[in-house]
């Protein structure tokens, strides 16, 4: 039986979830496609960011578009690091790439990339949600920042 899980508004629930992915989009198996090992690494970064949107109370929509996340984040006043940012070409893995046929097939470099991505991703918001600040505004008190 798996142990208890947080609900579906913590951010915890989200996270979770991701390193699930993550976990699923780093491994390949003879016969499983890389267009689906990169959906998962798709699925690892939006959960991670849609945990981050939560714990910044920071509403969204039901959507794949990384790009839409992360603007969302932005807005937050929280700066995103340039290999977070690359996560938006991420977005393509989660519809188009997972029909037969729809486009070329992912190729292994692809696919690490892809997973090199969704690793920044969950790292990034891992590391805000221990410390429980915003990514870009860790601070120990109302003066200092802390780098």
């Amino acid at each position: 039986m798996p142990e208890e899980r947080p609900p579906p508004d913590k951010p915890e629930a989200w996270i979770d979830r991701a390193r699930s992915n993550l976990i699923r989009a780093r491994h390949t198996f003879p016969k499983v496609y890389l267009e689906d090992l990169c959906f998962d690494a798709q699925q690892a970064a939006e959960k991670a960011i849609k945990a981050l949107l939560i714990h910044l109370d920071t509403p969204f929509p039901f959507t794949h578009d990384l790009t839409d996340l992360l603007t969302r984040v932005e807005r937050q006043d929280v700066s995103i690091p340039d290999e977070v940012r690359e996560a938006s070409i991420l977005t393509e893995y989660a519809v188009e790439t997972r029909y037969p046929g729809a486009t070329e097939p992912v190729t292994e470099e692809e696919h690490e990339r892809a997973v090199e991505i969704a690793e920044s991703v969950v790292r990034w918001v891992e590391s805000h949600l221990e410390t429980g600040g915003k990514p870009s505004d860790s601070r120990s008190d109302g003066d200092e920042t802390i780098s």
